[in-house]
């Protein structure tokens, strides 16, 4: 099992930093929305960033080795993490930096596969390695992350029951479709499902699998397909359901969809924060690190 997880919190946020339809937040909240990485918003109940949780689980499901993406600005995180680009020690985990340069006639970060191309250019190790890969601005449960570290598929992928989650349905409805044969491996993602063909996608379950952005890479599969990832045209970003594509044209049955059946808290707007206040006040009355 590997020992490696890779966070992607180098993103612009630009959904957290428009104005709120909320009433219920805080001035404090609402600067912290606006200024800070998502990762790093105080929603803890004691004022901890939700980027804790996602550490504390990780730590639990066996990862030792921790790779946060940042942004160019996001020294903030070696505030809370460690101060060296490297090897920090956070609880016992050993903490390192990548940093997500914006290339040079963009304003915002070039994407999610551009990002981790980022980071294995800079810890070129994890290319001969396998690792972990998940969002910061998300709460995977412990089971979900240990799956990753435990399958023997050389690619992976957490394939969330859509039914499960516990998000308004207008936003389940816009989440990407993964299309699964009988042996769970992936054949296809539906970027924009609609009634009509969503029924041809159901999984042997008869149900329908969304990905959450939770993976597991085999570093020199998965390089190539990092370094040429084409540029989505709608978007214009590196994304890595794309880099994921690619590789499985070249590399069939490779990248198996482990089902889950269960909710993934989301920090992707100001709406979102009281929702995961009240999810971890419940859940985790404390942070209990046990180093």
């Amino acid at each position: 099992m590997h020992d490696n997880l890779i966070i992607l919190a180098g993103g612009a946020s630009s959904r957290m930093k428009k104005q709120a339809t909320v009433a219920n937040l805080s001035k404090k909240e609402i600067e912290e929305a606006n200024e800070r990485s998502k990762a790093l918003i105080g929603v803890g109940p004691n004022g901890r960033p939700l980027l804790d949780y996602l550490l504390l689980n990780a730590k639990n499901a066996g990862y030792k080795n921790i790779y946060i993406i940042i942004g160019e600005q996001g020294v903030l995180f070696k505030e809370f993490y460690g101060s060296e680009n490297s090897n920090n020690n956070f609880h016992g985990l050993k903490i390192s930096f990548a940093t997500q340069y914006i290339p040079e006639g963009r304003v915002k970060p070039f994407g999610t596969a551009d990002a981790l191309f980022q980071a294995v250019e800079q810890y070129p190790e994890l290319n001969s390695q396998y690792y972990s890969v998940c969002n910061s601005d998300n709460l995977y449960s412990v089971d979900a992350l240990l799956a990753l570290r435990e399958t023997d598929s050389p690619n992976a992928f957490i394939s969330y029951d859509r039914d499960a989650m516990e998000f308004p349905s207008e936003r389940i409805s816009r989440f990407a479709i993964a299309k699964l044969d009988q042996d769970n491996q992936l054949l296809d993602i539906l970027e924009k499902p609609n009634a009509a063909n969503l029924e041809s996608y159901k999984d042997v379950e008869g149900k329908l699998r969304v990905s959450m952005n939770a993976f597991k890479f085999k570093g020199n599969l998965i390089y190539p397909h990092l370094k040429n990832c084409p540029v989505h045209p709608e978007r214009d970003e590196k994304e890595l359901p794309t880099v994921l594509l690619n590789a499985l044209k070249e590399n069939p049955n490779t990248t198996l969809g482990i089902p889950f059946s269960e909710h993934v808290p989301d920090l992707t707007a100001k709406e979102d924060i009281v929702e995961v206040k009240a999810y971890l006040k419940k859940q985790y009355p404390i942070l209990n690190w046990n180093d």
